[in-house]
C-alpha cells in the first residue's frame, strides 16, 4: 500500500496551478480535471484565481499559489481518497509543461 503525503500533494499541485496561469492549454486542461474531480465550483475558483493574476500581475502568482495550497490541503482532509487522483493530475501536468 502506497502512503500519500497529502500536504506534499497539495503543495505540488498548487505550484502546478501557479505555473499554469499563463499557459492557456494547460490551464484549460487543469480546469477540466478540477471540474471532474471536485466539481464545477473548483473549476470556477481556478478561473477566478487566474483573473486575479491577470489583473494584479505576476506578483499575485505566489499569493494564489499559497491560497491553492491551503484549499487543497483542506479538500484532502475532507476527501483523502482524492489524493491519488490529484497526484496523478499533477504528474501529468508537470510532464506537459515546457
Amino acid at each position: 500500500m502506497q502512503v500519500i503525503h497529502q500536504p506534499r500533494v497539495a503543495w505540488d499541485t498548487a505550484r502546478v496551478i501557479g505555473g499554469a496561469f499563463h499557459d492557456d492549454r494547460l490551464f484549460d486542461w487543469l480546469r477540466h480535471e478540477f471540474d471532474a474531480l471536485f466539481g464545477a465550483a473548483a473549476g470556477e475558483a481556478l478561473a477566478e484565481s487566474r483573473e486575479r493574476v491577470r489583473h494584479a500581475g505576476d506578483a499575485r502568482v505566489s499569493v494564489e499559489t499559497g491560497l491553492w495550497r491551503v484549499r487543497l490541503e483542506d479538500a484532502l482532509r475532507q476527501r483523502p481518497e482524492f489524493a491519488g487522483d490529484l497526484a496523478g493530475i499533477t504528474s501529468v501536468a508537470r510532464a506537459h509543461r515546457p
